[in-house]
């Protein structure tokens, strides 16, 4: 029983590695499905979604909180995906969200530059030059929005288990060096591994929850119980005054909707 996440960026035949990976376990692979579970559970519109991680956010953007929190609800949506085992992930940012935690392979699948450019003038009918701007483009896209959200860059090799050219090494090859590698005994799950992710998709339904009324939180969880930190920006004054009936709220929350056990809430002190 083991997790798989494949990073591909925007090299298509990533996708088709996923597949060929899946079939060859028996597992279930998800990709675009995340987007639709997370459209259906916080009752927003997909293109919402889908323009929160594609649009590389910027300093000056005014919808980067928008993001940060429609973020919070594809993560939530991933974790929930994967919590079962036995799954192949293609996509948004899945080597992100479960980092830290062991017997989830994470893999990279990548082709040169030129390889790339080929393949978008197939697919696209575009010449070389017109091909070669999109693929820079979208790199480029993906690199800024993943180091503005999480400042990790998605190239970064120390974020994978396994990197894979696409190139000599064909699709198939690739895929079942894959599901070789899934049945290694350091990518089966353990009891303290999936304690560790029970914990992260705890923490991280709690976040989901909080986010669009204190968009500067932190959660964590351990054991079934979340631990939630807020940063309000009110004054000392008003803080004491409203304390306890944002902890009431909170652990509301956190454990009416988000499954907690228990609640453990502080709060930042502001200057």
């Amino acid at each position: 029983m083991s997790i798989i996440i494949i990073s591909r960026g925007c090299y298509h035949r990533g996708s088709e590695v996923a597949k060929k990976v899946a079939a060859e376990l028996g597992y279930k692979c998800i990709s675009r499905e995340v987007l639709l579970e997370a459209s259906k559970t916080f009752d927003i519109p997909e293109l919402r979604l889908m323009q929160a991680i594609q649009d590389a956010p910027s300093l000056l953007d005014r919808f980067v909180r928008d993001k940060k929190k429609y973020v919070a609800f594809i993560r939530t949506a991933l974790l929930r995906e994967v919590q079962w085992d036995n799954v192949v992930y293609h996509g948004f940012a899945g080597h992100f969200f479960l980092q830290g935690i062991p017997a989830v392979l994470k893999v990279r699948v990548f082709a040169d530059m030129e390889e790339r450019v080929k393949d978008e003038m197939e697919r696209e009918g575009v010449n070389a030059e017109k091909a070669r701007q999109t693929v820079i483009k979208d790199d480029d896209e993906r690199r800024n929005w993943a180091v503005s959200l999480y400042g990790m860059d998605p190239a970064d090799p120390t974020l994978y288990d396994m990197l894979l050219r696409i190139g000599t090494l064909t699709v198939a090859a690739a895929a079942r060096i894959v599901a070789e590698a899934a049945a290694l005994p350091s990518f089966q799950m353990t009891p303290e591994a999936k304690r560790l992710l029970n914990d992260r998709v705890l923490a991280s339904q709690v976040e989901a929850l909080l986010v669009e009324e204190f968009p500067r939180l932190e959660v964590t969880a351990r054991d079934g119980e979340a631990f939630v930190r807020i940063h309000t920006g009110l004054s000392i004054h008003t803080l004491m005054a409203e304390k306890h009936e944002i902890t009431e709220k909170v652990e509301s929350i956190a454990i009416g909707l988000g499954g907690a056990e228990k609640v453990h809430v502080t709060f930042d002190h502001p200057i």
